[in-house]
């Protein structure tokens, strides 16, 4: 089932309740946690987190690129994400973060950056609900989509296919109109998008329109 998933990293942060009013036909918020140590941005953290979450009803996808992943993601499960993602980059017992997220009611969810192979890791897919591949490097929006990306999303595919399709495969950097065509045939359901939906007159009408693409 195709997913649009719009990114708050592209709205406007002093008016984050009204922006999120713009978006009600989003599957799920898409909430970028940037510490400057991952990634070379800072974005936001717990309170704001928690402040987003009294904000909306609609489900929260929260994508953590900080450090200390094992530490960390499960308390974003526990103010009420419905799903978390770390990266496995920064996580040194990433099954076990995965459990623990699920323990707390969320969707575990793991990233992997550009550069990251996806075969060593294939063996945490049953702990999880989805895998993320980024198709830019983190810490940044804006950024163009990485075609290169394409062979792993359709391994991704290829691998939540043979667990029974149970694993959603996520798409976050420079997903627009054109791009998210490549990552649906490639094997992608669930696209983060951000200037595409946030840039748009009409963000909810952008969101209807990249899902017409897809769905």
């Amino acid at each position: 089932m195709t997913a649009i998933h719009p990114s708050i990293l592209s709205a406007d942060f002093a008016n984050l309740a009204a922006e999120l009013a713009r978006i009600p036909s989003a599957d799920a918020v898409h909430v970028d946690v940037m510490d400057n140590h991952f990634v070379p941005n800072l974005t936001l953290g717990l309170p704001v987190v928690e402040a987003i979450r009294a904000a909306t009803d609609l489900p929260l996808d929260v994508h953590l690129m900080i450090n200390d992943a094992d530490r960390w993601a499960p308390a974003y499960a526990e103010l009420g994400a419905e799903s978390v993602t770390f990266h496995v980059e920064a996580a040194g017992r990433p099954a076990q973060v995965a459990r623990a997220l699920r323990s707390h009611g969320a969707r575990a969810a793991m990233a992997l950056k550009p550069k990251t192979a996806l075969e060593p890791h294939l063996g945490l897919l049953s702990d999880l609900d989805m895998l993320l591949i980024m198709t830019v490097e983190p810490g940044f929006g804006g950024q163009s989509f990485m075609d290169e990306m394409l062979p792993k999303i359709a391994a991704a595919r290829r691998a939540s296919d043979a667990l029974g399709g149970k694993i959603a495969v996520q798409v976050d950097g420079g997903i627009n109109r054109e791009t998210i065509l490549r990552a649906a045939e490639a094997g992608a359901d669930t696209f983060v998008a951000g200037s595409a939906v946030y840039s748009a007159e009409d963000p909810d009408a952008a969101i209807s329109g990249l899902r017409q693409l897809v769905g």
